[in-house]
């Protein structure tokens, strides 16, 4: 055997993946083995194992497993590229933390000056934390806290209040059987772009990132998330060219 190589279990024990998940991406044409043994045994040699570094990396970034492969295939890619993104996202986690280090350390200064604080409260500050912690960049998270002292917590009230009466609008159009393209549920349509608009800034990752939320999420703010991926997807088709 080549000292380089590696079988699967090797490398499955190796790299903590599992030998089924190997398998796997052999079967999908993401990664396959150099060689096999005269027993028929898969072997990995160095090219293969940097190429599995890259799948990792992708995969830790979000990258669905098509996405990963179609990633691959592209020079843009390469092996430093991906390196350096996963450097550029682990960054951007460690920043994440120290803020919501920062955070617990107020709450617990408000606990050591005998404060009163609910137990709803510290349930809503850590659930809220956690939410958007995990689903925002920290430039991302600057960019919304910048949008928001410009648009001014006045402003913030009203679309808060107008969110609930526009879902209701939508549902009962929904309810009724209202074909999407109608103009009726045109103009909801346009209205509810308009509002993520405004909360987005028409940045399209920040958009990316809230719709991510409300795809992976069960529940925002007591609300079942999948009803809101239903009218999204209502919306969507009103939307359609």
């Amino acid at each position: 055997m080549h000292p380089e190589s590696m079988r699967v279990g090797d490398l499955a024990r190796r790299t903590g993946l599992s030998v089924r998940t190997l398998h796997h991406y052999e079967e999908i044409g993401l990664l396959s083995p150099s060689r096999r043994t005269g027993a028929g045994y898969r072997l990995y040699g160095a090219p293969e194992i940097a190429r599995l570094q890259q799948i990792v990396s992708l995969r830790q970034l979000g990258f669905s497993l098509r996405e990963t492969r179609d990633c691959l295939s592209r020079p843009d890619y390469s092996l430093q590229r991906v390196i350096e993104l996963h450097i550029m996202e682990l960054r951007e986690r460690i920043v994440a933390q120290s803020r919501l280090c920062e955070r617990l350390e107020v709450l617990a200064e408000h606990v050591r000056s005998s404060e009163t604080i609910s137990v709803e409260e510290f349930l809503q500050t850590i659930e809220e934390m956690r939410r958007v912690e995990k689903y925002y960049t920290p430039e991302q998270l600057e960019e919304l806290r910048q949008r928001r002292e410009t648009i001014g917590d006045e402003r913030i009230r009203e679309v808060e209040a107008e969110w609930p009466q526009l879902m209701a609008q939508v549902r009962a159009e929904m309810d009724k059987g209202t074909d999407p393209t109608s103009e009726t549920v045109r103009r909801l349509a346009t209205r509810w772009l308009d509002l993520v608009n405004e909360f987005t800034g028409g940045n399209p990752e920040i958009e990316k990132s809230l719709r991510r939320m409300y795809q992976e999420e069960s529940a925002i703010h007591g609300m079942d998330t999948s009803e809101m991926r239903e009218m999204a997807e209502y919306i969507s088709k009103a939307t359609e060219d």
